[in-house]
């Protein structure tokens, strides 16, 4: 498919489907552990935004990859400043400053392999959220100075979010979350997503 073909495709077919290599990735519907958790990020970032800079968009907002030519729906995207969109229909917002997977089992090595690697590309992104929906658990990827990464992973207490000068609490982030993360973990057996990242 042609990067023509699929914003069209896109633009008159319901749902959300993501671009990458050629291929049409297609988003699947979201479990309740992965939607509480996205809602409960979102008031968080949301909230610390307000009356600042930086504004928060969830689910629907496509971003553009210019460097590897992905587009795709973050779960959260934070940007910073004067939004720049290219001009597809609907926009795609061409450079944000954070971005938010809330990982399923289906799509958890897709998100924390090759479409990590297209986010890193990209020089206005300078964090990466990746939050299980299985278990109690962040990675957070901040872009250093130097253009190097520095990653860790949180389990318990605040997630220090410097370039955005925000935190975020994980009780916060997984309040209520409880039972029907155990459900999805006994879910877990799904087949993994897989796309390829090519230069």
């Amino acid at each position: 498919m042609t990067e023509e073909e699929y914003l069209e495709y896109d633009r008159t077919h319901d749902g959300k489907r993501e671009f990458v290599n050629g291929e049409l990735i297609d988003m699947a519907g979201a479990s309740e552990a992965h939607g509480l958790v996205v809602g409960n990020l979102f008031f968080a970032i949301k909230t610390r935004l307000r009356g600042g800079a930086c504004r928060a968009f969830v689910a629907d907002m496509r971003v553009r990859i210019d460097e590897t030519g992905l587009y795709a729906y973050p779960d959260i995207v934070v940007v910073c400043g004067k939004a720049e969109f290219a001009p597809t229909r609907p926009e795609s917002l061409l450079n944000p400053s954070m971005v938010v997977e809330v990982l399923s089992p289906t799509t958890a090595g897709y998100d924390r392999g090759a479409k990590l690697e297209h986010y890193r590309r990209r020089p206005s992104i300078r964090a990466i959220l990746l939050v299980d929906s299985v278990e109690r658990r962040m990675t957070r990827y901040i872009r250093n100075a130097d253009d190097t990464w520095t990653l860790a992973d949180h389990l318990d207490g605040t997630v220090p979010i410097g370039p955005l000068e925000l935190e975020l609490s994980m009780d916060e982030i997984f309040e209520g979350t409880e039972e029907a993360m155990a459900r999805a973990a006994a879910d877990a057996d799904a087949p993994a997503m897989r796309a390829p990242l090519r230069p």
